[in-house]
């Protein structure tokens, strides 16, 4: 982790802070740091900033309770641009939405890879979770907690492996859908991105 003296502020004294989602990835925010909102986000484990219009530090969160857990901080090539990882406690904007970017108009580059469904899956999720969407289902498997979505994990598990066994391939896509869509929402309720789970496959494919 970088000391404050070894970035590169600007002639304000500030640098830009990037902030990702560490689990689904999604952008969340972009906001500024001075070596003090730094220096207390290193201490703390949890984000501080340099707001520009009230020329004082914030600590994100701080009265809506929608706190940020910094689970990694990287920097550019040239140390002046920080990428903050996070593990957000609810929405990002003040707004009340789980990201401060809009998604209108903008069309993902990746759209056409064969698995882009299962990122975007993972942050729509993400999303359900910070706003809490009242009469959203993924709403309603957070809020009744872990033992209900483990309860639907494995209930949707025994549906797979009906289909499988009566060999129905209609039913079979249909309940292996279903099962991917809650092992997702167990895996945000855990706070386990799914990269970690693809590395695993990646590092028994290798060999390791």
């Amino acid at each position: 982790m970088k000391q404050a003296n070894e970035l590169t502020f600007n002639e304000a004294g500030l640098i830009p802070a990037i902030v990702q989602d560490a689990q689904s990835k999604e952008v969340l925010t972009l906001a500024y740091m001075n070596q003090a909102s730094y220096e207390k986000t290193l201490e703390t484990g949890e984000t501080w900033f340099f707001s520009r219009s009230r020329n004082e530090l914030w600590h994100k969160g701080a009265t809506s309770g929608h706190t940020q857990q910094v689970t990694s901080i990287r920097y550019d090539c040239d140390k002046d641009a920080l990428l903050l990882l996070v593990t957000p406690s609810g929405p990002a904007c003040h707004t009340g939405s789980y990201s401060c970017f809009s998604e209108e108009g903008v069309k993902d580059q990746s759209e056409n890879h064969r698995f882009a469904i299962l990122n975007e899956l993972e942050q729509v999720i993400a999303k359900r979770q910070a706003e809490m969407d009242e009469g959203a289902y993924t709403t309603y498997l957070f809020e009744k907690g872990v033992d209900k979505i483990l309860k639907k994990v494995g209930e949707e598990a025994s549906e797979v492996i009906i289909a499988g066994k009566n060999r129905d391939q209609e039913e079979l896509k249909w309940e292996t859908a279903d099962l991917l869509y809650h092992l997702l929402v167990l895996l945000r309720e855990q706070q386990l991105p799914l990269d970690e789970v693809l590395k695993v496959l990646k590092r028994r494919h290798q060999g390791e």
